[in-house]
């Protein structure tokens, strides 16, 4: 059995490639079970989540334990933290256990960029980056590698974490910093979201015809990114029907407050790799892609990872 570290896991993980597998997997349309979502009650009031995510293929079985603990934002600790153990599918043997944080936040960002390689417009110049937590720099990588943007904006509630992610991508790309959400929201063709918001971040009618809004905060059904007025201007899709049904705050609310309804979700993201249902249809429609999470997701990563590293 071999252990795979955060750098080893980046090292070996090329968003490209991921992509690649990606769409390959979800064309497959596998049938994975779905998460189980355990709430862990805390005396902080801060109440944790633990998740399990299982997921296999005729080669490999895969389970990832993940907890998410709200609190670690007071302590300076992550967030979230999570191993991932990777078996022999014929013979339930451990290959290897991998950081599973490092695999999240990868696979994570992949999948908004595989979603987007759909349904943003393929001249898409301004990226905006809603939020500098650690999703902030994968998610700005992995859209860099199926668009050409000429600018990356971020906002963030405080300008502290953001020293931090342009010292990181420095070189990678054009960085400017933002403290106006609403003008930059309107600038932008692609926005992608990832913080940890109750309350909507993102409005509709500040955001223009042709954008693309990637939500991947939100992963709370009390939780939400953006207002129902987006959702009802934009076409919505989902990494799945029945994750989003149950967890995607942003939908739920929309929901609640009509009259948008799910039976309205375009498609899910199987559907879009497989070429059941299409994507972006006009230059000038708003698309939205919300994802809380896929088992195949994980079980492709750590596959495409585990692979490369045993090759190299």
């Amino acid at each position: 059995m071999v252990f795979l570290s955060k750098v080893q896991i980046t090292e070996h993980l090329p968003y490209s490639d991921l992509v690649s597998a990606l769409r390959k997997a979800f064309a497959e349309n596998p049938d994975v079970p779905a998460r189980q979502h355990l709430r862990v009650q805390q005396s902080s009031g801060k109440d944790a989540t633990l998740l399990l995510m299982p997921a296999w293929n005729e080669h490999f079985v895969g389970v990832k334990i993940a907890s998410v603990f709200p609190g670690n934002v007071d302590l300076g600790k992550p967030v979230v933290d999570a191993s991932y153990i990777l078996k022999n599918g014929v013979t339930g043997e451990i290959l290897a256990m991998l950081d599973g944080s490092a695999l999240t936040t990868i696979r994570t960002a992949a999948t908004s960029a595989l979603a987007s390689s759909y349904l943003s417009r393929t001249d898409s110049k301004t990226l905006l980056m809603v939020g500098a937590g650690a999703l902030a720099a994968p998610l700005i990588r992995s859209h860099t590698a199926v668009r050409s943007f000429d600018k990356v904006i971020v906002w963030n509630r405080s300008s502290d974490r953001v020293e931090g992610l342009r010292q990181e991508l420095a070189g990678k790309c054009d960085f400017e910093y933002t403290s106006n959400l609403n003008v930059a929201v309107e600038k932008a063709d692609v926005i992608s979201c990832a913080t940890l918001s109750y309350e909507s971040l993102v409005k509709g009618r500040h955001v223009s015809p042709g954008t693309h809004v990637d939500l991947v905060g939100a992963y709370l059904s009390t939780m939400r990114e953006t207002d129902a007025e987006l959702i009802e201007r934009a076409n919505v899709h989902v990494d799945t029907r029945i994750g989003a049904r149950l967890e995607a705050g942003d939908l739920i609310q929309a929901e609640k407050e009509g009259p948008w309804t799910f039976d309205l979700v375009k498609s899910e993201l199987s559907e879009l790799c497989a070429g059941v249902k299409p994507g972006r249809t006009t230059p000038d429609e708003i698309t939205v892609f919300k994802s809380v999470g896929y088992s195949l997701e994980d079980l492709v990563a750590a596959v495409l990872a585990y692979t490369n590293y045993t090759k190299s």
